[in-house]
């Protein structure tokens, strides 16, 4: 639901917060005052189109923003939604969803979600006919989800299947050229006889052959200081040592102590000698190692970042080369998966279209109910779910659509068709109420639903609407005592001027204060007579 609308700069609109509740929210007031500025202004939010005309004068940009309570909605953050979206005079659009910034597309993709705009002149999603599927669906409910869940899984295998095999179709000359490069590729990577870690083993032989001479030369350093120096004149402090060894026990044991260290010296000499020995340069391995690193890196560069990747690719395209070998075999045995894919498919889209014509009837039904209230005595909906026989579509093989006849004699047209506006929020309003359990719309805003009718026909929307909000947060615009009368909750809108400027005022209306603007709306002005039906109507409010 919408907990906070915040408007800046939009026509005679200077700076407004409205904290809305939910339930029924009617807003009503002046003529001119702003009220469809707020329309606007949930339009732009929404992602809708914006003129820069709408920039309230003096200003150079205009500003929504949207805080909404969606607690169980993965998207929000401790429970709420925060959109904004500011116009600049220059054209650029700042959006923002949580702090993230998005663009105009993103946003009417996202808000899509969470509110439908009802308005005279709208080409309302409902009647879109593209979604009455996905409404019809809605109706028909769980019993629809897992065999829908079933048959996309197999529309997923037949598309996989079927690019597949027109991949596989090439003419002779094609296949036989990606043939020859396929068997280079596999012939250039198996001359190579790789072996797994064998690039690490060459860069390290390759680092010790290309530091062989500073390796020899500190060496032979190393070995000529212990030689000349260390050991002999160790050897030279044992012997002086040894004279000593009698007199005190300590001299012994630092004698011995030295001749230990005597001889780890001469051990690691031997050791530092033979590592000269084994040091050399050999220009032929050195070639031999730079070839062969150069060759692996070149493999690499086609085929893989490791040895591994590259022995992989080379078992993928040899079982590549086997399929176009055997083409036409395996392209056969492609055509009898793809036949039998088919075959299932088409018996769960049966059973998905029986469903559906099922559900449909009680649907239309449930509607034509509706309209007979709302005044529509001689309207029917009927809901054509049309079987595809040569189609596969993600959803089944049903093509549906809502057709409307609104007089009796007339033929039946599609529902975007309506000619009256009167009628069409009737009819919408009609739809959204048997509909109301399984859309999943949390906000839904009517704009002048109440426009081209009255009396008995009125009562019936303000009981149609109030039944709507007790399943989504509903925000209208009404110029109907009937309707205000049914509001949980009322709105007034009105202007003034200040400072030769004009600008938009929104109030929540205290409950005396609902009672005299039913007054005033239900004849324009406010007596005793107009209290006193206000009064009725009031306590008449739908439950």
């Amino acid at each position: 639901m919408i907990a906070t609308l915040h408007i800046k700069n939009i026509g005679i609109i200077e700076d407004i917060s409205i904290d809305l509740n939910q339930g029924l929210n009617v807003l009503t007031g002046e003529t001119g005052a702003g009220k469809t500025l707020i329309i606007d202004s949930l339009q732009i939010i929404s992602g809708g189109r914006f003129a820069k005309e709408m920039i309230r004068k003096g200003e150079t940009n205009s500003f929504v923003e949207l805080c909404m309570y969606e607690p169980d909605n993965k998207k929000a953050i401790d429970g709420n939604i925060i959109v904004s979206r500011e116009i600049n005079a220059n054209g650029k659009n700042m959006c923002k969803i949580n702090g993230r910034m998005v663009t105009v597309t993103e946003l009417k993709e996202f808000m899509s979600e969470f509110i439908e705009i009802h308005g005279q002149n709208d080409n309302q999603n409902l009647l879109d006919q593209k979604l009455h599927l996905e409404y019809l669906d809605g109706f028909v409910g769980e019993e629809i989800k897992e065999i829908k869940e079933e048959y996309l899984n197999l529309y997923n295998q037949y598309n996989m299947k079927k690019e597949e095999l027109k991949n596989n179709f090439g003419d002779e000359k094609e296949r036989q050229r990606k043939l020859d490069l396929l068997k280079y590729q596999i012939n250039e990577i198996e001359v190579a006889k790789l072996k797994i870690g064998e690039d690490e083993e060459l860069e390290e032989k390759r680092k010790i052959i290309m530091n062989s001479e500073k390796i020899a030369d500190n060496l032979k350093i190393a070995d000529n200081l212990i030689s000349e120096n260390s050991i002999e004149s160790i050897s030279s402090a044992i012997r002086a040592l040894e004279k000593i060894e009698s007199i005190d026990i300590k001299y012994e044991k630092t004698s011995s102590n030295l001749k230990n260290i005597y001889y780890e010296l001469q051990e690691l000499s031997r050791d530092i000698n033979g590592y000269s020995k084994d040091i050399f340069f050999d220009e032929e391995e050195r070639n031999y190692i730079e070839e062969r690193l150069n060759l692996i890196h070149q493999l690499k560069r086609k085929y893989g970042n490791t040895i591994q990747e590259i022995l992989e690719y080379q078992g993928e395209i040899k079982k590549q080369t086997g399929q176009i070998e055997n083409l036409e075999e395996y392209n056969s045995n492609l055509r009898k998966e793809i036949e039998k894919i088919k075959e299932k498919m088409n018996q769960i889209a049966k059973d998905i279209h029986s469903k559906r014509v099922k559900k449909a009837e009680i649907l239309a039904n449930q509607i034509n109910e509706e309209l007979k209230e709302l005044e529509m005595r001689n309207a029917k909906i009927n809901i054509h779910v049309n079987y595809l026989e040569d189609k596969y579509l993600k959803t089944g093989k049903d093509n549906v659509a809502f057709y409307i006849t609104t007089n009796i004699g007339e033929s039946q047209k599609e529902l975007s068709k309506i000619a009256s506006g009167g009628e069409m929020s009737r009819t919408m309003l009609a739809i959204k109420k048997v509909l109301a359990d399984t859309d999943k719309t949390s906000v839904l805003v009517f704009d002048e639903i109440d426009t081209g009718i009255s009396g008995k026909a009125a009562n019936a929307v303000a009981k149609k609407l109030k039944a709507i909000a007790k399943k989504h947060q509903v925000m209208c615009i009404s110029h109907l005592p009937n309707i205000a009368a049914t509001a949980d909750y009322n709105y007034f809108i009105s202007k003034e001027i200040k400072d030769k400027r004009t600008k938009t005022q929104i109030r929540l209306l205290e409950e005396n204060e609902v009672i005299q603007e039913i007054a005033r709306i239900s004849s324009g002005e406010i007596n005793e007579i107009t209290l006193k039906y206000a009064e009725e109507l009031r306590s008449k409010k739908a439950s």
